[in-house]
């Protein structure tokens, strides 16, 4: 049941990092395996440098890898990626107003869990970060989508290598990344059309820059924990911005249709609903586990 759940919660970060807007460590932080990813990425990559670096070697990274959780999740994330990339395109193509309201549903209330983590006394200090983060995002997701119509495999790379750390980061969107460098579409359909020169590139950027990312992201969750997950909440917040359903072609925010105002409600109460009801079934799931190995 455990290998079962781990796909699940893979394919729901394979599916969120398809979406503009919506963030596959959001996800990650919401089903409860963010801490587990960035652990075990971080063994990894230390890992392989220490294949020519002794010092790292003698740290014993590769213990710190959960195998059994992130082989499901990796696995998960991937058929995800390829099965939702054949079916949101022409949903978020035909209803954008109707796909934001539902995805800015579940953001919201994924807020939740980086707040709950930070906990419940938030300081001066603390506002003062978040509110900077969530200007920063707000500012950033707002920027002008550049077209590139057929990228050079010199590019798709570098824009694989910053998209991956929103793969890791909560509150930033990889895939809206890639459309403000103007690399989402044709990095959709090189999904879509198995173009393996295209992502094979685009899998060796992304290798290159999550090694160099989650390192430096490891060590902020063990010394710096609270700044960062407040860091990360505000980034969150600011990243609603993307999410607004309604928007002009130039990312503009425009004031609310009346006549699509009921649907749209009812599709962002949908998004809550769906994420509330995840952190339910986590917290219960995590609660019997607990049990499980008090018994033992």
């Amino acid at each position: 049941m455990r290998v079962f759940f781990d796909l699940l919660r893979g394919a729901l970060i394979g599916v969120a990092e398809i979406v503009p807007g919506v963030s596959g460590g959001t996800i990650a932080l919401i089903v409860r395996v963010y801490h587990s990813i960035i652990r075990s990425a971080s063994g990894v990559v230390r890992g392989l440098v220490g294949i020519v670096v002794p010092s790292l070697r003698r740290q014993k990274p590769w213990s710190e890898v959960e195998w059994r959780r992130i082989i499901p999740i990796v696995g998960g994330m991937f058929a995800a990626i390829f099965v939702a990339a054949a079916i949101l395109e022409p949903v978020l193509d035909a209803y954008p107003v109707q796909a934001r309201a539902v995805f800015a549903g579940l953001i919201v209330m994924s807020l939740v869990v980086p707040i709950t983590m930070v906990g419940s006394r938030w300081g001066r200090r603390d506002v003062l970060v978040a509110t900077t983060a969530a200007a920063v995002s707000f500012v950033l997701v707002g920027l002008p989508t550049l077209t590139v119509t057929d990228p050079s495999l010199f590019l798709v790379a570098p824009a694989a290598a910053v998209a991956v750390c929103a793969l890791v980061l909560p509150g930033v969107s990889g895939s809206f990344l890639l459309l403000t460098l103007g690399m989402y579409e044709p990095t959709l359909s090189a999904v879509n059309d198995r173009d393996v020169a295209y992502l094979g590139v685009f899998v060796a950027g992304a290798i290159v820059g999550l090694g160099s990312f989650v390192v430096l992201l490891q060590w902020l969750l063990t010394h710096r924990r609270r700044i960062t997950l407040v860091v990360m909440t505000g980034l969150m917040v600011g990243s609603l911005r993307a999410l607004w359903p309604w928007q002009g072609e130039a990312r503009e925010l425009l004031a609310p249709d009346p006549e699509n105002l009921p649907v749209v409600v009812g599709l962002f109460v949908a998004g809550v609903t769906v994420v509330a009801v995840l952190l339910v079934v986590e917290r219960v799931m995590s609660a019997e586990r607990h049990n499980d190995e008090h018994h033992r």
